[in-house]
């Protein structure tokens, strides 16, 4: 979807109803590339490799800490393990970070916002 960087694609959270070919459909859309789902909406987001991801690719959820009690990264196809820094930094504003690939990460936070839980998800898009 084209527009405004600075606006969300979908202003709630809502469940991820498929991924794969690059992309993810949620709320009856569809979105190529990647997302962060945050409590309030649903992002795109420019991460592309499990490597890129720090402070300042997670910004929002950073920003918006105080409503998240945790944070799914999906990952892609492969696996990975956050840098010892990024861990601290969102242990500092009280957020869990859990790390998976991308079709489990969709699956435990659909079942987590269906739960009510203060979750949020960085999710790398698959092909």
């Amino acid at each position: 979807m084209a527009g405004d960087p600075n606006a969300p694609h979908f202003p709630r959270s809502a469940p991820i109803e498929a991924y794969g070919k690059g992309g993810f459909a949620f709320a009856g859309m569809s979105h190529r590339g990647s997302l962060l789902c945050l409590p309030d909406a649903i992002w795109a987001w420019d991460v592309t490799d499990p490597a890129k991801i720090d402070r300042y690719s997670l910004d929002r959820v950073f920003a918006a800490a105080n409503g998240i009690d945790t944070l799914l990264v999906g990952t892609g196809t492969g696996l990975w393990l956050a840098p010892p820094e990024l861990r601290q930094a969102l242990k500092a504003v009280r957020v869990v970070l859990d790390t998976m690939q991308t079709g489990p990460a969709v699956r435990t936070y659909n079942i987590m916002i269906g739960e009510r839980r203060r979750v949020a998800a960085a999710l790398i898009a698959v092909p």
